[in-house]
């Protein structure tokens, strides 16, 4: 990328931030602001409830802070990720492979995004593990092994109440009966 291009890809990303705080993301260029209900965010307790105790273990936070995709117009506030304490620190925002885990819950507005727009970005810039939690299809699916081309590995769709296995570092069973 040359200088110019990543100085406007900068001033983009600072603008939203600036404009927008942690509400809103950017997504293949245009501004998203963001607005969950209950329901979402109940699913989302749910998970952080589960991975906790797991994600302590290793040195990991779990939160929903900002992820840079740098030389792309992408700037993603996942519904949580859990990172190692020590990235998350003193960062402002972290790449997707800085993190462990990253899990995006569907709402009707943002199901196709999470899909497919952030799917292939998470695995494009080498989250290892991308849990989708789709609530219109009340199923859940795990992307593990990313590579340029998408993840390698998928398990699901998994109806809601099936038990999905995390991989190591978690080494969980996720209880999805309550997403």
């Amino acid at each position: 990328m040359n200088i110019k291009a990543a100085g406007a890809e900068y001033a983009l990303k600072y603008a939203v931030q600036r404009d927008h705080g942690d509400r809103a993301q950017l997504i293949d260029g245009v501004i998203v602001p963001e607005s969950r209900p209950w329901s979402h965010e109940a699913a989302a307790h749910s998970l952080r409830t589960q991975l906790s105790t797991r994600a302590a273990e290793p040195g990991c936070v779990i939160g929903s802070g900002n992820l840079d995709l740098p030389g792309s117009p992408n700037w993603y506030v996942p519904d949580l990720a859990v990172v190692p304490a020590a990235a998350a620190k003193n960062a402002d925002a972290l790449l997707p492979d800085q993190t462990l885990l990253i899990v995006e819950v569907t709402s009707e507005s943002s199901a196709e995004t999470d899909r497919q727009v952030k799917r292939r970005r998470y695995a494009e810039y080498g989250a290892p593990l991308y849990l989708l939690v789709d609530r219109q299809q009340r199923a859940v699916t795990l992307f593990a092994e990313p590579g340029r081309l998408g993840y390698t590995k998928i398990s699901g769709p998994l109806p809601y109440g099936t038990s999905l296995r995390l991989p190591d570092p978690f080494g969980l069973d996720l209880d999805t009966t309550d997403l």
